[in-house]
This record gives C-alpha cells, structure tokens and sequence, in this order.
C-alpha cells in the first residue's frame, strides 16, 4: 500500500527534501526535525429515513460519480461532527435537521485528484420536517426517496457508504 505521504516530497515546515519516511503514518525532516502525521479527516454521512424510504443521492463528482451516496461530506476546521452534518445536509439538500443521533464510524480511503485521503466516516441517524421537499445541490446530483426493502448496498459507490447501508438495513446499529 502507498505511504498516505508519498506524494508530498518536501517538508511543509521548511521546505527540505530531506523529508522521509518516518513510520507507516508519518514522515519526519532531517533538516529542522519536524514530523508530520496523516491522521484521518473526520467525514459524515446521514440516514434519513421518512415513512419508510430512505434519502438517498446521487454523485454529482468524483470519486465514484453517478453511483448512490449519503447526504454527508468532510467536516470543516472548528466544527463538531453534528455542526458539520447539519451543514452538509442543508448545502446538499436544502433540508435543516431537526434531530440527529450518532449510529457508529467506518475507516474509508477517499480517492480524490490522484491521493488516497484517509477518513474516519461518522454515521448518523438524521431526523427532517416530514413536509419539507429535498432539492439536490452541492455535490449531489440528484435525489430521491428509495423504499427501504429497495435500497441495495452494492449500488452506493463508496466502500464506507456501502458498508454502513449493509448494517444500517441489517439492524446491526
């Protein structure tokens, strides 16, 4: 597997080359001493269920364009996980979370412009108003409502996604 730094050839703290390998997550600069670790970026995705049917998008970009996906997306600097869920739902589907509950994680690596960017993906149960109507934007192309004896895991393009919609629909949560 390649190193999650490999594609970065100098140090960002002085600018060496002298900037190698340090353990299977780090790389450490000979020159001024500084090591840097790639720990994951925290991501969300949301299960929003609504008489049965599951919210379910459409990928509007890569990676994994035009498969199935969450309502979700990476959490921004200052946010809390919630912050950061309720912000994606809104910027993708016009929708305000009303009530949300947090199910469990997944590791994912994201293919994004030719890096490998690991992510711990968080999970959560997300409640909307019952009359409000989705509007796809931001990343999602499209939406729709898929009854859930409908929804097939293998149709959502992510690994993490993919796996979390096996246990969500299991009941394994």
């Amino acid at each position: 597997m390649e190193h999650p730094l490999e594609k970065f050839t100098h140090c960002p703290a002085c600018g060496s080359t002298l900037w190698t390998e340090h353990n299977w997550k780090s790389k450490h600069c000979e020159a001024c001493g500084f090591t840097f670790y790639s720990n994951p970026s925290a991501a969300t995705a949301a299960f929003i269920v609504r008489n049965g049917q599951l919210l379910v998008a459409r990928r509007g970009k890569e990676p994994a364009r035009g498969t199935q996906d969450l309502p979700g997306g990476f959490c921004d600097h200052g946010e809390t996980a919630e912050e950061g869920m309720a912000r994606e739902i809104l910027e993708e589907t016009g929708l305000q979370a009303s009530r949300m509950s947090y199910l469990f994680s997944l590791p994912n690596i994201y293919e994004y412009a030719g890096m490998r960017i690991h992510t711990l993906d968080l999970f959560f149960r997300v409640d909307v108003d019952d009359t409000a109507e989705p509007r796809a934007a931001d990343d999602a192309a499209s939406l729709e409502w898929v009854a859930l004896g409908d929804v097939r895991p293998e149709a959502f393009g992510l690994d993490s996604v993919r796996r979390a919609v096996g246990i969500f629909l299991r009941g394994g949560i």
